[in-house]
């Protein structure tokens, strides 16, 4: 008998602050098929409410042309100049969307609504087309920002609410301007960008093949499994133990199987990550928690989202292996220990993880699912 577990289910791993403890693989099975918990959700908002309209800090990602553009992140960006940075606010806000779908009387709602009617206004949305289209600006969020973009237009995408509909009817041009921006770029790289970080061609071209399937854009989703394929599908015995970079959030390994697990189907796949990853049953470099020493470094918190990336890399891959495949216990077991390292820290008091982190968090929690025997 096959029990259906979803992600969500690894709230038990939140700390305290979310009201939860570890308790260990079998209460996980155990458990069910629970929605994401309420209680964790209000928090998760918390934090992205708190930093979606906070200008400062702020981290810049700006070219000036000329001494006109010396201006503020909120004139730049009106609709995503929070969080720190552009990013992290579109990425704050697909959590908020995903958490009002989740929860449509959620007890921030009113202001995840008041935040997003603000924010997301068909002007701001003008004036950030507006900018991306200025000279000297081609590679700007390229493509980690253009990947979160497309990910909460897609969370918008046939939402059958009405102040969702005018959301994402808004948000339209934006997300029109990075399809064309990933179609113009794609052909022209040859070789993909194999980083822990925020230009990770496999990441990029994930979420934009999600988005791609989701809006049945043909062309898009043609020209980026072509690409997936070009980039990865001849790549064998990676070598895993020089993971983790020191400021990584991403696996470089695990975001590129977690890519062809969406483009080749099960027995492929298997094929594939066994050529891919021949060792990673002993790898234990990839296969234990990172270990963060300070939180208060902007760029080594990144391995509290390695953690997390690494946990819904995982889960993904265990869900399109095959269900013959040995593989599946070690790299279950290995994503519930990231899964309880992350979750940990959501909250840690420092803005320079909590401006981003709860997306990483929800998006593993909320999005992917897993089969187990």
């Amino acid at each position: 008998m096959k029990i259906f577990i979803s992600i969500c289910t690894l709230l038990i791993f939140c700390s305290a602050s979310f009201g939860f403890s570890f308790n260990g693989i079998d209460q996980l099975i155990n458990s069910g098929y629970p929605e994401l918990n309420r209680k964790s959700a209000v928090e998760f908002s918390k934090l992205a409410l708190k930093c979606v309209q906070k200008e400062y800090p702020n981290k810049l990602d700006h070219v000036m042309n000329d001494v006109s553009e010396v201006q503020s992140p909120a004139n730049l960006h009106p609709a995503f100049y929070g969080c720190f940075d552009w990013h992290s606010s579109v990425h704050g806000h697909w959590m908020l969307v995903r958490l009002l779908k989740l929860f449509p009387d959620l007890e921030t709602a009113p202001a995840i609504r008041k935040a997003l009617n603000e924010n997301l206004t068909s002007e701001n949305i003008r004036i950030e087309v507006e900018y991306l289209n200025q000279p000297n600006r081609k590679s700007f969020e390229r493509t980690y920002g253009w990947a979160w973009l497309l990910k909460l237009a897609e969370e918008l995408n046939g939402w059958d609410d009405q102040e969702g509909i005018i959301w994402s009817s808004n948000l339209k041009p934006l997300a029109d301007a990075i399809v064309e921006r990933y179609i113009d770029f794609l052909p022209k790289q040859n070789y993909p960008i194999r980083t822990g970080v925020h230009p990770n061609t496999a990441f990029g071209i994930a979420f934009a093949l999600d988005y791609a399937r989701s809006t049945k854009n043909y062309q898009l989703e043609s020209l980026l499994t072509e690409r997936g394929m070009t980039y990865y599908f001849n790549d064998e015995s990676y070598d895993a133990k020089w993971e983790p970079g020191g400021e990584d959030f991403f696996s470089p390994a695990l975001m590129e199987a977690d890519l062809m697990g969406r483009i080749l189907e099960p027995k492929h796949f298997a094929e594939w990550f066994n050529k891919f990853l021949p060792g990673i049953a002993i790898t234990k470099s990839l296969l234990e928690p990172a270990v963060v020493t300070d939180r208060t470094d902007p760029k080594l918190v990144h391995l509290d989202g390695l953690n997390l990336s690494r946990a819904w890399c995982m889960f993904g891959i265990v869900n399109h292996l095959p269900e013959s495949e040995s593989l599946k216990k070690i790299l279950t077991d290995s994503a519930i220990k990231h899964a309880e390292a992350g979750l940990q820290y959501i909250t840690s008091g420092n803005y320079e993880g909590e401006h981003w982190l709860a997306s990483f968090a929800v998006y593993m929690l909320s999005e992917v699912k897993l089969t187990l025997k």
